[in-house]
């Protein structure tokens, strides 16, 4: 019997001049917030996520996420699709990748041994669903470069940032990607969902 492809899914929010952090350095991310927190784009989050079975993080975003969302998902007054994507991150299977931490304490949550591409191809070969990438560019720019990510989740920002780090670099042979959704939020941002176009043999 052969295991259904499992999707990997690249999730991250972009400023238009391509950065995901401005020129104060990885933490000078404010720009993001008020796009983040659209109805939009937190019912974009819930959906990009609802198919997903394992969810990969880099170090800094796994330390954020698990100092905040445990709680959100039994705080009656946050809002519902926050409440819904805190549930499901609580639950999910979450693999981190990080060379400086010894421990994981959040549940369904275990360190990574060895790189990214490398754990993708393990997981490809195991039942399940999507496995996403939540907002770790570090971890998305190493799946790019393997050819390892088969969907693109962009937030795109209305703002230009001005200096900072890019998602994308110079790397491997370019890639051909479909886009097959789109929604804009109240606050300008899109949302906007690409698959790769393997090309055919």
């Amino acid at each position: 019997m052969t295991v259904q492809q499992r999707t990997v899914v690249a999730n991250i929010s972009l400023s238009l001049d391509g950065r995901v952090a401005g020129p104060g350095g990885e933490y000078d991310m404010s720009w993001i917030v008020p796009h983040a927190v659209s109805d939009g784009a937190r019912s974009h989050m819930v959906n990009v996520t609802g198919a997903a079975t394992t969810a990969l993080l880099g170090r800094k975003n796994y330390q954020g996420f698990a100092g905040f969302w445990p709680a959100v998902a039994d705080d009656e007054g946050a809002d519902p699709n926050d409440r819904a994507f805190a549930r499901w991150l609580n639950g999910v299977e979450k693999i981190v990748f990080s060379s400086t931490l010894e421990r994981v304490d959040w549940d369904n949550a275990r360190l990574a041994t060895t790189d990214p591409a490398t754990v993708v191809k393990q997981l490809r070969q195991q039942e399940g669903g999507d496995i996403i990438v939540l907002a770790s560019s570090s971890v998305i720019r190493q799946l790019l470069d393997a050819g390892e990510v088969d969907r693109l989740s962009i937030t795109l920002c209305p703002e230009l940032v001005g200096g900072g780090a890019h998602l994308f670099t110079d790397g491997p042979a370019g890639t051909s990607w479909s886009l097959t959704a789109t929604s804009t939020t109240g606050s300008g941002a899109l949302c906007l969902l690409y698959d790769r176009i393997h090309p055919s043999h």
